[in-house]
């Protein structure tokens, strides 16, 4: 992990000024200043643009009652590739427009899967017969029971406020 802070925050910034400065050399310090707007600019504007997109598709998914892991991982990466368009720099508008264009953005989503797959485990996920998909209803694969827990509640709350007098009020009813 100190390996990635020392890359993130040390090397990729010197290699970005490296290759402003290698650009800013080659075509002049106007068209590089120009060219690294117009990449923040054209990187908000397609940020905006898929940001929409996986928004709408996220709550299409929920809308149909359906897991929306898809969505959700595209959602995350689109923040990830605007923010590297927004920060100044070649390299990381590269990987910004990697993150997201859609045909790139999926065979990204594809290596996120492969790598994460079975490193991590949702539990608690309850629900009714068929939530998100699920086989064997409420109960667990095997058949099993879910877990017993005293302190689950459903209920509602309402913060209620003071009165002066330091007085504890009840909470309203429906009298009320």
């Amino acid at each position: 992990m100190p390996l990635l802070l020392i890359v993130l925050f040390i090397v990729v910034p010197i290699a970005e000024l490296y290759v402003i400065i290698q650009v800013g050399e080659l075509i002049g310090v106007v068209p590089t200043l120009i060219l690294l707007l117009a990449d923040a600019i054209g990187g908000s504007l397609l940020l905006k643009h898929q940001g929409r997109g996986a928004w709408r598709r996220f709550n299409q998914a929920l809308a149909a009652r359906r897991f929306p892991g898809k969505e959700v991982a595209d959602g995350v990466l689109i923040v990830i590739g605007g923010t590297l368009l927004l920060t100044p720099g070649f390299i990381t508008d590269v990987f910004g427009v990697f993150f997201l264009l859609p045909p790139t953005r999926a065979l990204t989503r594809r290596l996120l899967r492969r790598y994460t797959l079975g490193r991590f485990t949702v539990v608690g996920v309850g629900g009714g017969p068929g939530t998100f998909g699920q086989a064997g209803g409420p109960f667990g694969p095997r058949g099993e029971p879910p877990p017993s827990r005293d302190y689950d509640f459903d209920a509602t709350a309402e913060e209620v406020p003071g009165n002066g007098h330091h007085e504890p009020r009840l909470p309203r009813t429906d009298k009320d």
